[in-house]
């Protein structure tokens, strides 16, 4: 994990910035892609943004994202972030699915009474031991399949998502879908 986003995906974009800024310079609040990691940036002049956009923040030139302000935390986010926050991470899990169908036919114990899988919400031991049979039968090909194998599993998208808000909130002991989050100091 080098730690770097390479896209990020638009939560909140505040024209005259925050009322708390001394500045008052135009940033957007976003989400990583890649390691779902809480980011403020400035825009280039003349430019705005929309929300849900998904946008280039990695090394290099970027086309709308002036500089990175910072990480800031999931505290740190706007009401109207918080929000849209569900929405952006099922889109990121929408387009990962095959990174995250290869975390539930690879994941394995966190201790040893506890399973990485358990640690998604609606997966109790029934669950893993369900998933854990049919993956040594046969690899899961994707959520459709994990489905369809596994009786009366929650839907997937929204245990990933459930769970990476969770561990963006800081309330986790484990962080097995995200990087531990930016406290601030």
């Amino acid at each position: 994990m080098n730690g770097m986003e390479e896209y990020g995906v638009v939560l909140d974009y505040l024209p005259y910035g925050k009322a708390t800024d001394t500045k008052r310079e135009p940033i957007a609040q976003l989400v990583g892609g890649a390691y779902f990691t809480l980011l403020e940036v400035v825009p280039r002049a003349q430019t705005t943004f929309n929300i849900g956009e998904k946008i280039y923040v990695g090394k290099g030139v970027r086309d709308k994202v002036d500089h990175i302000k910072g990480r800031i935390s999931y505290y740190e986010l706007t009401s109207a972030s918080k929000s849209e926050l569900k929405n952006a991470l099922k889109l990121i899990v929408k387009e990962r699915e095959s990174h995250f169908i290869s975390f539930i036919n690879k994941c394995g114990a966190v201790t040893i009474r506890l399973h990485q899988l358990e640690l998604l919400p609606g997966i109790g031991k029934k669950h893993m031991l369900d998933i854990l049979n049919e993956r040594e039968k046969k690899p899961f090909e994707n959520f459709e399949d994990l489905t369809k194998r596994i009786a009366l599993l929650p839907d997937p998208i929204n245990m990933v998502t459930s769970r990476i808000e969770e561990e963006l909130k800081g309330s986790s002991k484990y962080y097995i879908l995200t990087r531990a989050p930016y406290l601030k100091q």
